[in-house]
């Protein structure tokens, strides 16, 4: 398969390209020239297949000529067996929806179930090459943990990953930082979480840089991962055996990723009815999908911090889809969005959007009031992020099959959780020692020179 850039269609990559890079050189992001489309045959042959076997058949098609079957399956297998469900994920009745928990991982949220996949492939390469890489990701609470736990240990590559300092919850902070393997450096910037992103887009955009460390990264904006989200929604329609009704997802989103990754499941064949993008109240992308506003604010602080975003990176993607695969176009419009930082998209545009999105924005008060009116009325403790999700289906007020992705176990918020129902979410048995362990990280102002610098110095 070949890949272009959002913003420069005229030169082809291979999956390798794509992989080691995340971001292309000219700034855009990486989709294919072309996608596969399933049939409703093939589909009916997916039901059967458990969540590996499943995995297979949808990501092989992506990445044949960077990993040949057998070693993708050896691969594949190795990375889900370290989750705690045999099928990796797990569908879910909760009142009139479902709710897909995706938090079974090493590190309790949807993250793992890319990110045990993508160190895996780093370590498939690097035992061919030899080489030596960095990555270099930001991360507003859930990816760096992910990223750490799929990195650790691992020969010939480091990973440095930017928090923002105090704006991730304690739990979330800790899955990071407490670890002590040699090929693990912890960042808290004085800054949010759209400055740790401006930082790693700026490290890449400068090559002299990027080329010495040989650089790479791991955030939402990378295509391995976009891939290995879409599985999830091919295994669920699987499992959900009545098809008169239309299927809905709801998926609480800060930087577009996990949604997208469903709209690439719609694109290759999936027959889903809507995506319905779930946003706390910094709602950018619901401005945009509701009323065709992108335009940026300041970051407020919620209780559900891994959306406390303003830019979301993978929106590009839709946008070059909408643009009509218009490279130039899209161009101008991220320019407009750097330099400007609003965007609007016109009436026609936005109807195409709508053809498949939908959303929703939820307050504090909102979220606090879902987590509690679903314990109550139904035993189920749901994390914040989640919570939004499950609250934005009352919103769109969509009739079917509706699914809620469950993105994070709730015991990565135990403030949010005792104060809607008094309770403790606690830590699965097999994490709580992270709670006594020492933490290492370093605080540094947000200032690219000094993260660079503070980067050279470790590898």
């Amino acid at each position: 398969m070949n890949y272009i850039s959002t913003r420069n269609s005229s030169k082809w990559f291979n999956f390798k390209d794509v992989f080691i890079k995340g971001l292309a050189d000219d700034g855009g992001l990486y989709i294919p020239k072309s996608l596969h489309r399933y049939t409703q045959e093939d589909l009916n042959n997916f039901e059967d297949l458990q969540y590996t076997e499943l995995a297979k058949k949808i990501i092989y098609p992506f990445i044949g000529d960077f990993v040949n079957e057998d070693d993708l399956s050896n691969i594949i297998d190795k990375s889900y067996s370290v989750f705690r469900k045999k099928n990796v994920v797990e569908l879910k009745q909760v009142g009139d929806r479902f709710t897909l928990e995706l938090f079974h991982g090493p590190t309790l949220a949807f993250k793992d179930v890319a990110m045990q996949l993508l160190g895996n492939f780093y370590e498939y390469y690097l035992n061919k090459t030899n080489e030596k890489i960095n990555i270099i990701v930001a991360t507003s609470g859930d990816t760096g943990a992910a990223a750490i736990d799929a990195i650790k240990g691992k020969k010939n590559i480091n990973i440095f990953v930017l928090h923002p300092h105090n704006r991730i919850s304690p739990v979330q902070r800790r899955l990071m930082t407490t670890g002590t393997e040699k090929n693990v450096f912890n960042i808290a910037i004085n800054g949010n979480f759209d400055d740790c992103q401006n930082l790693v887009k700026a490290m890449f955009a400068d090559k002299p840089f990027s080329s010495l460390i040989n650089m790479s990264g791991v955030n939402s904006i990378n295509w391995a991962r976009i891939i290995a989200q879409s599985v999830y929604y091919f295994y669920v329609f699987s499992l959900i055996k009545d098809r008169s009704k239309p299927i809905n997802f709801s998926v609480p989103t800060g930087n577009f990723g996990d949604v997208y990754a469903g709209y690439l499941a719609k694109k290759m064949g999936l027959p889903i009815n809507k995506l319905v993008v779930a946003t706390n109240q910094n709602d950018i992308l619901h401005r945009a999908i509701s009323k065709g506003e992108y335009s940026i604010e300041k970051v407020s602080e919620t209780i559900s911090p891994s959306m406390d975003i303003q830019l979301a990176s993978n929106f590009e993607r839709l946008l070059y889809d909408v643009n009509n695969h218009d490279d130039i176009e899209t161009a101008s419009a991220m320019k407009d969005i750097k330099e400007k930082g609003k965007y609007v998209i016109n009436k026609e545009k936005l109807k195409k959007i709508n053809v498949d999105f939908l959303s929703a924005r939820m307050s504090v008060e909102e979220v606090l009031r879902t987590i509690k009116d679903v314990y109550d009325k139904h035993k189920t403790i749901l994390d914040p992020h989640t919570a939004i999700g499950y609250n934005a289906f009352d919103k769109v007020n969509l009739k079917g099959n509706n699914v809620v992705l469950a993105t994070a176990h709730p015991c990565k918020f135990p403030d949010a959780i005792k104060k809607s129902i008094n309770q403790n979410a606690n830590l699965p048995k097999e994490l709580m020692f992270i709670l006594d362990e020492k933490e290492n990280y370093d605080i540094i102002d947000n200032n690219l020179d000094k993260i660079k610098n503070h980067i050279k110095e470790r590898i």
